[in-house]
């Protein structure tokens, strides 16, 4: 097959000095050839057998907490005690027990992420006191145990529907479910060839994983994983985590574009991960288009293990834990950045080498043209290269690349341009405090691409 470039219904060709103003690679059309709190929700004052039941912890205003109340312990040893239903969006309470047996858990409320912890109870002999959740997470699971007594003990978000941060709300902002109630369809296994540390960023702490690669194996889905997707991880000053992620399926039924997003408690709790799938409206793969999908994660050394669940199923019900991003925190975008403005003075220039392209056609949000980036340089007042990961995912003749900065003085800058061809808008993400955190300004216009050795040309030009 003749190799090509395609420009919003233009060809053009490769090799020579011919120009790409789209950020087209060269390929073919094949679209099936290989590439790559306080807690809200102890057990609020337990009541021991024969003896009298304390009120659970007081919630208190803006979702601050105040520490829960200590419940009158009543029971003898050996005798156990049930635990009251807590209020809900409460403190944990520090219900004291008998001693002998535990105390059986009181219906979870929901709980806030991200509060003070409430006080954590005091128990007796062999008994557990009703545990305030560790760093604002929130509460235990209807009908759990209080968690360790004498401690702010965290509680278990395994059977909780998460209810996202409005700023992150990844498509579900009246809550996640537990993914494994509903039905494991196939699980994605990514290879991770490297880790990057950006740092201290305006959103968080982020960190970059390269994926090189993987499987994919289930009664749903079967195949591989294209090399150069892109994991990223932001961890919240009060312990919650975000993700996002792009990557491109192969299948027998053709390739399968996919952008996750998703959240966690803390870096201890189980993530849930909503993948939005963009298959073929037609074929083998067109039932993920309509499917309702989330996944856990699991990270290993040099792994991501992602379990697909089908949840369409599946009710987001109590008891809930809501996250919230601190105060004063700026949310992450999730859209491209649509900031006009005429150019002004020129800031840095890149030159990106790029992969062969290939489509993904008739998809469920139009077809993509992907080009991958493979690596490059940078001058100007950025100097450095460009990593080999992330691609140009062209949607429908607008251009939407996702690469990484690897500057000479050790520091990462994450990398988003996009829009229509001649109106690019970049958004960067850097260090708060390192020498490149003036990009966080967003205050930025991109240049169309033009040729360039190896690949494409790029200037970057301050926004009046």
């Amino acid at each position: 097959m003749q190799p090509h470039y395609r420009r919003l219904g233009t060809w053009q060709q490769c090799g020579g000095l011919s120009l790409l103003f789209a950020l087209s690679g060269c390929g073919g059309d094949d679209s099936h050839a290989s590439g790559t709190g306080g807690a809200g929700s102890s057990a609020g004052g337990h009541s021991a057998a024969g003896g009298a039941s304390a009120t659970g912890g007081v919630a208190a205003a803006s979702g601050a907490t105040a520490a829960g109340q200590g419940g009158t312990g009543g029971g003898v040893s050996g005798n156990s005690s049930t635990g009251g239903a807590p209020p809900t969006g409460g403190t944990g309470a520090s219900g004291r027990s008998g001693g002998g047996a535990s105390p059986v858990g009181g219906t979870g409320g929901t709980g806030v992420a991200g509060a003070p912890a409430g006080g954590g109870g005091s128990s007796g002999t062999g008994a557990s006191g009703a545990g305030a959740t560790a760093g604002g997470a929130a509460g235990a699971s209807a009908g759990g145990a209080g968690a360790g007594g004498g401690s702010a003990g965290a509680s278990s978000t395994t059977d909780a529907t998460i209810v996202p941060d409005p700023g992150w709300a990844c498509g579900m902002k009246d809550g996640i479910p537990p993914p494994t109630k509903g039905k494991l369809a196939f699980t994605i296994t990514l290879n991770i060839s490297a880790e990057h540390d950006v740092g201290k960023t305006q959103y968080g702490q982020r960190r970059l994983l390269d994926v090189s690669g993987g499987t994919i194996a289930g009664d749903k889905l079967t195949g591989t994983v294209v090399t150069g997707g892109l994991e990223y991880e932001l961890t919240l000053d009060n312990g919650v985590m975000e993700y996002q992620s792009i990557n491109v399926l192969e299948t027998s039924a053709g390739r399968i574009f996919v952008r996750s997003c998703g959240v966690a408690q803390d870096k201890n709790s189980d993530a849930r991960i909503i993948p939005d799938f963009e298959a073929a409206t037609s074929g083998g793969n067109a039932f993920l288009n309509t499917g309702k999908w989330v996944a856990t994660r699991e990270l290993t050394t040099g792994k991501m293990k992602l379990d697909v669940y089908d949840i369409a199923d599946v009710t987001a019900g109590d008891p809930k834990v809501v996250l919230k991003k601190p105060d004063g925190v700026p949310a992450q975008p999730f859209e491209c950045n649509m900031t006009k403005g005429t150019q002004g003075s020129t800031v840095f220039t890149e030159n990106v080498s790029l992969g062969t392209s290939y489509q993904i056609n008739n998809a469920k949000k139009g077809s993509r043209n992907i080009i991958p980036i493979t690596g490059g340089t940078t001058t100007g007042k950025v100097v450095g290269k460009i990593l080999n990961g992330g691609a140009d995912y062209q949607l429908s003749g607008s251009l939407d690349a996702w690469y990484t900065l690897a500057p000479d003085n050790g520091e990462f800058i994450l990398v988003r341009n996009c829009g229509a061809t001649g109106g690019l808008i970049p958004w960067f993400e850097a260090k708060v405090g390192g020498a490149y955190d003036f990009l966080n300004t967003q205050a930025y216009l991109s240049s169309a691409p033009g040729a360039g050795g190896g690949g494409v040309s790029i200037t970057f030009y301050d926004r009046k």
